[in-house]
């Protein structure tokens, strides 16, 4: 007897060329190395990668919080296979010293493992 299985479908494979991150609970892409900004960044569960952008990801509402570089409104982002949160994305910094993150999303170490290519 054959006992089937329902395989997981992500919504967005990352070429198995590249270095990737994925979720550490359910293995869904999230992103590729070459969209890392930094690794000098701080969630609220220890360090965390800035990332230009993001597959298999979504977000909810953006809210004004106090983070360690001043006000920001943040969204937290969510995989979107396993609905874990993973950290948060930027939609608007206050001090102009930190526009740049704008549009840019944090995802925390607690939450990814490394993918592809990585020896």
């Amino acid at each position: 007897m054959v006992k089937m299985t329902k395989s997981k479908t992500f919504q967005a494979y990352l070429p198995n060329c590249h270095r990737t991150y994925s979720c550490i609970h359910c293995r869904a892409h999230l992103a590729n190395h070459d969209e890392l900004i930094s690794k000098s960044f701080q969630g609220s569960q220890g360090r965390a990668y800035l990332f230009n952008s993001v597959v298999n990801v979504g977000w909810g509402p953006a809210e004004e919080r106090v983070l360690l570089t001043g006000l920001h409104a943040v969204a937290d982002i969510y995989c979107e296979n396993c609905k874990t949160t993973l950290g948060w994305k930027y939609e608007h910094a206050f001090e102009s010293s930190q526009k740049y993150k704008e549009g840019k999303f944090i995802i925390e170490l607690a939450h990814m493992i490394k993918d592809n290519g990585w020896e």
